[in-house]
């Protein structure tokens, strides 16, 4: 019975690492979705905002007066989405500290300063991404 209790066991921290694996995926698909593509107010979805604003000038005859109506409202739109992700950063951090440290307990002694080296070296590259688009830390 001691060999079908290894089994369970390992059974379980390959389930415990996937559902970890799928929850963190899910967190980063979700910061990139939003967090990074929002950070980029000059952007949205390939375009420019000034390429957003010809295309819709052109597409729907916008006037003069309606050009800068719009503009000034997805201007605003971008200074909102700027500071909900200002509100949340901490909670995002506080939720990346925790599955890090659930990871940890996992890692034996020798698995440790190497994951160390692996989010020092993710962390570098969040720095320069953000800093490259201009968003905050």
């Amino acid at each position: 019975m001691d060999a079908n209790q290894g089994n369970r066991k390992a059974m379980l921290m390959v389930f415990v690492l996937f559902v970890l694996g799928v929850a963190l995926g899910s967190v980063g698909t979700y910061l990139v979705t939003t967090r990074v593509l929002a950070a980029r107010p000059q952007t949205l979805i390939g375009h420019t905002a000034s390429e957003h604003m010809a295309m819709f000038t052109r597409d729907l005859n916008l006037t003069t007066d309606q050009q800068g109506q719009i503009q000034a409202i997805l201007t605003d739109t971008r200074a909102h989405y700027a500071s909900l992700h200002e509100k949340l950063d901490p909670e995002y951090e506080q939720v990346r500290q925790q599955g890090r440290e659930r990871i940890r307990e996992v890692l034996t002694a020798d698995q440790r300063p190497k994951f160390e080296e692996l989010l020092r070296q993710m962390d570098e590259e969040r720095r320069q991404r953000q800093a490259a688009s201009g968003a905050h830390d």
